[in-house]
């Protein structure tokens, strides 16, 4: 750590602006730790769960549909991080530079809808789970405990998430692994590996879900990695976020397997963990609720900066002050709370699958990013245009990417199978959404076309770090 980092306030002091070279610090193994911890939750456990329970497949096809679905998208949220130290700027503010000034307006809006969305999930989440610790406690206090802990997490900000997330790291990951220790300690039941089988359908959707899953990490890896030095390069953080998202993921859902797997057929899939785990169960539940808090502050630092974006916008001289994110989040804490207190019992299943069917809007611009970042551009870009009220170099819209876009979310529709809309052939493969395929199949050799076509001179640009 320098010396300069020494000095810093204990509050972020930067919110949607350019980090200075003088002000970077930090280490690619921060990446690690960040993307390993966040993905030691109940939520990966329970989706991993499914695997057996909704898709029927067996301890082996399970975990092995399991590890590929993740290395495959794990390639995505990696190559989105790495951008983060040669651009030195939030990933959404970045999106400037390829939609243009106005035009990345709408995948901004489409971010923020997504981080709320998991925002008031998971505190709801974390209200359950504090009175289901303590009963005493009433629901509405503890949803108020656990808004205001991620909340405190997310203001003080960037250093404070990773200082967390390296702590979690050793702490979870040691707790998950006694969790594995246990179960396998005990007697299992006599169906434990004979349980479910292969089906296509099954697997598949697995894979999938792998797949999206790590893609919805994308919008914001980058703000995590934008403090690291410029001069780390792109492998680095590629690989220390690729194991660590990975890796922490694939633990989680393989835990869900087996919990339920060691349990009897049908029992909930966190019923099920503390059933399997006996006295170590406790622990593990307190741990997950820390978990859940600390994963929470991530959607609330993502929302403000979305939002400051969204306002930065129309106001180019304008330079957000520590108050300013201590304000949104505020309001948007208040927000969130008045909808998690009068949510009905199974809000977070509509929630949730609300936020997933967004994601058919995360594809394409998923594709478009790395398309333009790694292919077009190269890594370079003038940061000064992208904070231009005029949009500088990449001006108030990029048609060749808002074109891109659009017909990328299109091509999804009749293959999305989503609670809000199941498209006429989303049943090619029961059960499986392969529209995110569609989607990078169509998008990215389009942008790429459209975009190589007729390629602006990008006067002034900067080149930031990348490297071959």
């Amino acid at each position: 750590m320098s010396q300069m980092s020494k000095q810093d306030p204990l509050i972020e002091n930067h919110t949607v602006d350019y980090v200075p070279l003088a002000e970077r610090h930090g280490k690619a193994r921060d990446l690690f730790t960040l993307w390993f911890s966040t993905n030691i939750a109940p939520l990966p456990i329970v989706t991993g769960a499914m695997v057996v329970q909704v898709f029927h497949l067996n301890l082996f096809w399970g975990v092995m549909a399991i590890i590929l679905g993740h290395m495959i998208g794990g390639i995505v949220i990696a190559l989105a991080s790495a951008q983060g130290p040669c651009m030195g700027i939030p990933q959404m503010v970045q999106s400037r530079g390829q939609f243009g000034r106005y035009g990345a307006l709408l995948i901004v809006f489409f971010t923020a809808i997504i981080y709320i969305g998991f925002f008031i999930s998971n505190i709801v989440l974390a209200g359950k789970s504090i009175t289901g610790i303590a009963p005493s406690v009433p629901v509405p206090a503890s949803i108020l405990i656990g808004a205001l802990s991620a909340t405190a997490i997310g203001v003080i900000g960037y250093r404070f998430i990773h200082t967390l997330n390296r702590i979690g790291t050793w702490v979870m990951g040691s707790a998950l692994l006694a969790g594995f220790v246990y179960i396998f300690a005990h007697d299992v039941p006599a169906d434990f590996f004979s349980r479910g089988g292969f089906n296509l359908s099954g697997w598949l959707a697995t894979v999938s879900l792998g797949i999206i899953w790590q893609i919805s990490f994308s919008p914001y890896t980058s703000d995590y990695s934008r403090y690291l030095p410029a001069d780390i390069g792109i492998a680095r953080p590629f690989l220390a976020t690729y194991l660590g998202a990975t890796l922490g993921t694939i633990l989680s859902f393989t835990f869900g397997v087996v919990a339920v797997l060691a349990t009897p057929d049908g029992t909930e899939a966190m019923a099920a963990v503390k059933q399997a785990t006996g006295g170590l169960g406790p622990i593990l539940m307190v741990l997950f609720l820390l978990n859940i808090i600390s994963h929470n502050a991530l959607n609330l630092y993502g929302a403000v900066l979305s939002i400051i974006t969204s306002i930065q916008t129309f106001a180019s001289q304008w330079t957000p002050s520590i108050r300013v994110r201590v304000v949104l989040s505020t309001l948007i804490l208040a927000g969130c709370c008045v909808v998690a207190l009068g949510t009905s019992p199974n809000f977070i299943s509509q929630f949730i699958g609300l936020v997933l069917a967004l994601l058919l809007v995360l594809v394409p611009w998923a594709s478009i990013n790395l398309i333009d970042f790694y292919l077009i551009k190269r890594g370079q870009y003038d940061i000064s245009s992208i904070f231009s009220a005029d949009g500088g170099v990449y001006g108030r819209f990029n048609l060749h990417a808002i074109v891109a876009y659009f017909i990328g979310t299109l091509v999804q529709l009749p293959f999305a199978n989503t609670s809000l809309y199941v498209g006429p052939y989303a049943n090619l493969v029961e059960g499986a959404d392969l529209s995110w395929l569609v989607g990078l199949a169509v998008t990215c050799p389009l942008y790429y076309c459209l975009a190589t076509r007729s390629q602006p001179a990008a006067r002034g640009a900067v080149k930031l770090g990348f490297t071959d």
